[in-house]
């Protein structure tokens, strides 16, 4: 990971700089409620970075609309980073808090076009729960989904569209 740390405060962050045009940046593609550009940290050549225009730190900060937007326009520079530079692979990496590895806070996603032998290694410990435990995790899941803290991007679009955001 990289050793950039951006410590300025929300809404005066690097991305923000580059989203209000206040620092040089190479993009490559912006629309309403994205913008993707060259990550100045190259992996390999064609490595973007897409945010969200607007400042929020997480995936959890985002709308719905703002969540969609990031992914169609990762998957659209993808389609020309393959055109472009023709990787063995790609990659689409996308952190949140510092404990899961983000080093900018606002929310961004990487596209990595990827080569056999880049060097670039996404690894974990792997575990292998029991069955009843895997079961248990997904009630978990299921019944936070049906919480009312599950509706707050829902929630957030909603107060977009009226205008009070």
């Amino acid at each position: 990971m990289p050793m950039f740390v951006d410590t300025s405060p929300p809404g005066h962050c690097i991305f923000c700089k580059i989203v209000a045009g206040e620092i040089p940046a190479a993009k490559v593609y912006e629309d309403d409620l994205t913008v993707a550009f060259m990550d100045i940290g190259q992996v390999n050549p064609g490595h973007v970075l897409v945010a969200s225009k607007r400042h929020a730190v997480t995936v959890l900060d985002l709308t719905a609309e703002e969540a969609a937007a990031v992914m169609q326009t990762a998957q659209r520079i993808a389609h020309a980073a393959q055109q472009a530079f023709a990787p063995d692979g790609i990659t689409l990496f996308q952190a949140n808090g510092a404990a899961g590895g983000q080093t900018v806070f606002h929310f961004h996603m990487h596209v990595l076009p990827r080569h056999e032998g880049d060097g670039m290694a996404l690894t974990w410990p792997r575990k292998e729960p029991a069955m009843p435990l895997l079961q248990q995790y997904a009630q978990q899941l299921h019944t936070a989904l049906q919480s009312p803290l599950s509706l707050k991007n829902k929630s957030l679009q909603h107060m977009k569209n009226k205008g009070l955001r």
